[in-house]
């Protein structure tokens, strides 16, 4: 009778568990339309067929960012991505980018071609980590997996379910520890413009309560 009352409390424990942990997930895009969106910048963005497409419309110098509403410090992030080949043309997501202090670049986990030095890794006001230097693990113009995961200085970032970042910085800003916004970006770099596009973008909350 004992170990039986152990087994379900056991399993109690374990579905609260799974229930909590679902109910922290969010599901940042809609599939419908940029509602909990914010654009900065002059890049064009739209939603085609339930996917996020950015770009600058043949225009380099029409780049920007499109923000969450929402903030968020600790986090497990996941997303799925294709990228223009064209350039240097890039893309990236920032994260903990501060809404109201002008102070220095948040992180960035870049999205680009390795055969142009924009690799898929981690940046910050220089490379922090090239992750996919040689471009090894992207799938060129077709849809590429993409996680991150912040806690506190920890950041870790796995491309197509392969880690290719795991980086804790020595000596963070404090606003780098702070919540901040999810942005995702259009870059025309040395002239180059493109195109990007975003779908299935969650997030799983892990700041403590």
């Amino acid at each position: 009778m004992r170990i039986l009352l152990l087994l379900l409390i056991s399993i109690s424990l374990v579905a609260q568990s799974s229930e909590d942990t679902k109910s922290e997930h969010i599901k940042l895009f809609n599939g419908k339309n940029l509602n909990g969106w914010k654009s900065i910048g002059s890049a064009r963005w739209k939603v085609e067929n339930g996917v996020i497409v950015g770009g600058q419309e043949g225009d380099p110098s029409r780049s920007g960012i499109l923000l969450t509403e929402g903030t968020f410090k600790d986090f497990d992030l996941s997303l799925e991505f294709k990228i223009d080949e064209h350039g240097k043309y890039n893309s990236g997501v920032y994260f903990r980018k501060s809404k109201t202090k002008a102070l220095g670049h948040p992180y960035q986990l870049n999205i680009g071609r390795g055969v142009a030095d924009e690799p898929v890794g981690l940046h910050l006001n220089g490379w922090l980590d090239k992750g996919d230097e040689d471009d090894s693990i992207r799938k060129p113009l077709q849809w590429n997996k993409l996680r991150i995961r912040a806690v506190g200085p920890l950041i870790k970032a796995w491309l197509n379910e392969k880690l290719i970042v795991e980086y804790k910085d020595p000596s963070p800003r404090k606003d780098l520890l702070e919540s901040g916004t999810i942005g995702i970006q259009t870059y025309g770099a040395e002239g180059h413009s493109g195109w990007v596009k975003f779908r299935e973008i969650h997030i799983l909350n892990l700041s403590k309560k």
